[in-house]
């Protein structure tokens, strides 16, 4: 099986002039923006995913937990559906 790893940090989402803005605390410029919360989410995980190999490459970690999957590896994640 492939060793495979995920990254699990918070994400703040805030309301913004243009729609929303995800940012994780603790990683600087990890942030995203979107007119939806589903869509500043995913602009923010993909700028962290973007700092997190840059660190890699420079043999730096960043200050979050990881999580190694395995056929038995379960875990669960709260994500908006919607907002009122």
């Amino acid at each position: 099986m492939i060793d495979t790893k995920a990254m699990l940090v918070s994400v703040v989402i805030e309301p913004n002039d243009d729609g929303f803005l995800a940012s994780v605390p603790g990683i600087q410029g990890a942030f995203g923006e979107g007119e939806t919360v589903e869509e500043a989410i995913f602009n923010c995980a993909d700028v962290v995913k973007i700092i997190a190999a840059y660190r890699a490459e420079r043999k730096e970690s960043l200050p979050f937990d990881t999580v190694s999957f395995t056929p038995n590896t379960r875990f669960t994640v709260a994500l908006p559906i919607g907002v009122a």
